[in-house]
């Protein structure tokens, strides 16, 4: 969101059209489950064992009320009086990993105004087929969300540490399949009789 609002800050700053920029930040849903009921599940006991399940719908919920609390800034106000569109959250990994979850859970329990819920074609048609969207609103369900947060710091699960990882293993896997695209696009070059040689890394910036 810092990113966004001085993207938009310097694009106004160079006379650019607001109105013509849009934005998504994508944020990762099942992978924290994922990471976090491994960490439970190694630590036992009846308290690890009630949050399972519950950190990755918890993490996403709170990101979206930053989200909205940063609407309310006057900093996007002066950006949106200047036609700047808001930059939309973008719910990614919405497959459920664990057979124990509903298989809708992911994308049923963080409909939100604005929001892209990308997703698998099987979760697709399962929401389709029997997905059941709560009647309360994701605002109602903020202070929840951050007790779950709470206790999981009690028993000692590092969020620091575990978006690490996560952001650690989101850039391998990326990079891991860009450089497999490019190797291929490399193959059917050369196959086409293309002489230039090809670098994977061409057009890309690694940070």
């Amino acid at each position: 969101m810092e990113a966004f609002l001085t993207g938009m800050e310097r694009a106004q700053e160079a006379g650019r059209d607001l109105s013509g920029i849009a934005s998504v930040a994508s944020f990762f849903v099942s992978r924290v489950d994922t990471e976090i009921d491994r960490r439970l599940d190694r630590l036992g006991g009846d308290r690890a064992a009630a949050l399972r399940g519950r950190a990755a719908i918890a993490n996403a919920r709170v990101a979206y009320e930053h989200y909205e609390h940063m609407l309310t800034t006057e900093r996007w106000k002066r950006l949106e009086q200047a036609s700047a569109r808001p930059q939309r959250l973008l719910w990614a990994s919405t497959g459920v990993k664990d057979p124990a979850y509903d298989d809708t859970r992911y994308v049923v329990d963080l409909v939100a105004p604005d929001v892209v819920s990308t997703m698998l074609e099987a979760t697709l048609n399962a929401v389709a087929d029997h997905g059941a969207v709560p009647t309360r609103s994701i605002r109602d369900t903020y202070g929840e969300a951050h007790q779950v947060l709470e206790e999981l710091a009690t028993l000692g699960i590092d969020y620091a540490d575990v978006v690490q990882v996560l952001e650690d293993e989101g850039v391998e896997k990326f990079d891991a399949s860009w450089d497999e695209l490019a190797g291929k696009l490399a193959v059917s070059l050369r196959a086409s009789g293309n002489s230039r040689p090809y670098c994977p890394h061409r057009g890309r910036e690694h940070t």
